[in-house]
């Protein structure tokens, strides 16, 4: 195992813990994984976070066998979205599977989250779709959570939680608390009655300026002019000869004194 990897395998550990602290997961029913190299790491199956080890984490080939792992552990029982998620978009580096509380509400509902607040342009589109019901850890489920993720970056699983996918580990879950948030935010707003929701112009502006966030240059400092050299050196005469008339005068008074 090379440090790279034991890093990542550490920080997939560390984002499971503090899922847990956060209260964004509960128990072991979530899962993450990341993509290292040809290889995706994944959590494994029923192992309590506080005694997960690096060396825990199973390893499962993108390209090869189907289904094939390395490691003590036997993967998540989810290891098939997760797998068929890094196969199928190349774009995703991390994922993150919760039964946040607010998103598994909606999800129990089959309610969809509409475009109730701009951060909707986070996730793709105007929408957080919610895949169709199958059992957890079927071939079934993978499908309908990819056809949910379709030109999306998270989506709700029918009566079960929700997904989160993002370029690398921190994007994923850094998605993850924004879809609970934004899952949050609308139940909420539906005990006020309808609540407003954006248009796709609106959403499609804020992804404009998504797509410069957090990329502004610098401001330039000024460059300071160089200070130019005096050719003139400095003359130390001037300061000896008032010294010496400095001297020469105190003399002076000392006689005047002593005459009187």
């Amino acid at each position: 195992m090379t440090r790279e990897e034991r890093q990542l395998r550490e920080a997939i550990i560390a984002k499971c813990r503090w899922m847990n602290a956060s209260g964004l997961n509960q128990g072991t029913s979530g899962n993450i994984s990341a993509r290292y190299m040809d290889r995706m790491l994944i959590t494994p199956s029923a192992t309590p976070y506080d005694a997960m080890k690096p060396e825990m984490i199973a390893a499962m080939p993108l390209e090869g066998e189907y289904g094939s792992w390395e490691g003590p552990l036997q993967p998540s029982t989810e290891w098939r979205f997760h797998l068929d998620i890094m196969r199928g978009r190349p774009d995703v580096g991390g994922v993150v599977h919760t039964h946040s509380t607010y998103a598994t509400v909606l999800a129990i509902a089959h309610k969809p989250i509409p475009a109730c607040h701009y951060m909707m342009a986070a996730f793709g589109g105007n929408d957080i779709r919610c895949a169709g019901y199958a059992r957890y850890g079927t071939a079934e489920l993978s499908e309908l959570a990819m056809q949910a993720l379709e030109g999306r970056n998270g989506c709700l699983l029918a009566n079960h939680g929700m997904l989160a996918v993002g370029a690398n580990l921190d994007k994923a879950v850094w998605l993850a608390v924004e879809l609970e948030t934004i899952a949050r935010q609308y139940y909420l707003s539906l005990a006020l009655g309808a609540p407003h929701i954006l248009g796709e112009a609106e959403i499609a502006d804020t992804a404009k300026g998504f797509s410069t966030y957090g990329l502004q240059q610098p401001e330039a400092k000024p460059k300071l002019k160089p200070k130019l050299k005096s050719n003139v050196k400095s003359n130390p005469k001037p300061a000896k000869a008032r010294a010496a008339k400095a001297a020469a005068r105190q003399r002076i008074e000392k006689r005047h004194i002593g005459k009187r």
